[in-house]
């Protein structure tokens, strides 16, 4: 007698070549990789852009001196102000009435934040920036003192890249003079509550220099046609500013 047997074993390989097929269109499936069977092209995953992400916390240490609202910035390597060198346009009207508008819009910015109102004395205001641009590794962040005729403090082209996510670092910041107003504390020149008087004027009468301030002098200590008081002078630090890397 004959026994057919074959029919049996092809049925078992056909079933062992399904399983595998899908197993392997599985595993494709789940790498997110494309596979075409109309023209047998492999497209291979899209990696999603490195996001990087900062908090930025900035604390008024003055008296009597209202900050302007906080600019900050993320950009390549590059500073937007420096000792000995004159202020730009962008930074004169920051520095004299406190506007930064320019400041953020300029082209070396790869991202920017501003917070929405100035920050009063002893009081701190927190900030959150993000940026997938790679070359965005350095980090500016300036503000006015606004009871001041051109006093600004702040910090220029920082290197933040080899921060960690978690990892914060703290800055204790003296303040600058842009060089572009003159120092009289005279009515009207004053845009903080000080005065109210006017802030950026694009005529410079003073250095054209940015340098460190030499701090308010007031009426309280012989300046007869000073609007501000003793309560306006400040000591260096006069900001306190820290970054955490959140992402």
């Amino acid at each position: 007698m004959l026994t057919f047997n074959a029919q049996p074993k092809v049925t078992k390989k056909l079933s062992s070549q399904l399983v595998i097929a899908s197993l392997l269109s599985f595993g494709l499936a789940a790498c997110g990789d494309s596979y075409n069977d109309s023209d047998n092209t492999y497209t291979p995953p899209v990696e999603p852009p490195m996001e990087y992400s900062y908090s930025i916390t900035l604390t008024n240490l003055t008296y009597g001196q209202p900050l302007s609202p906080i600019a900050v910035a993320l950009h390549g390597d590059t500073k937007m102000w420096q000792v000995g060198q004159a202020a730009s346009v962008a930074l004169e009207k920051l520095a004299e009435g406190g506007d930064n508008t320019d400041f953020i819009a300029l082209a070396e910015n790869l991202a920017t934040t501003s917070s929405d109102g100035p920050v009063p004395p002893g009081s701190s205001v927190t900030l959150a920036i993000s940026t997938t641009e790679a070359m965005a590794k350095y980090l500016t962040v300036v503000t006015m003192l606004v009871n001041t005729n051109d006093a600004f403090s702040g910090l220029t082209g920082v290197d933040i890249s080899t921060l960690t996510v978690n990892q914060e670092k703290s800055w204790r910041l003296n303040v600058y003079d842009s060089g572009t107003e003159l120092n009289n504390e005279a009515v009207g020149t004053i845009p903080g509550p000080a005065d109210g008087g006017v802030g950026f004027d694009a005529a410079r009468n003073d250095i054209d220099l940015v340098g460190y301030h030499s701090g308010v002098v007031s009426k309280d200590d012989g300046l007869s046609s000073s609007v501000l008081t003793q309560a306006h002078r400040f000591d260096n630090p006069a900001v306190k500013l820290t970054i955490t890397r959140t992402k």
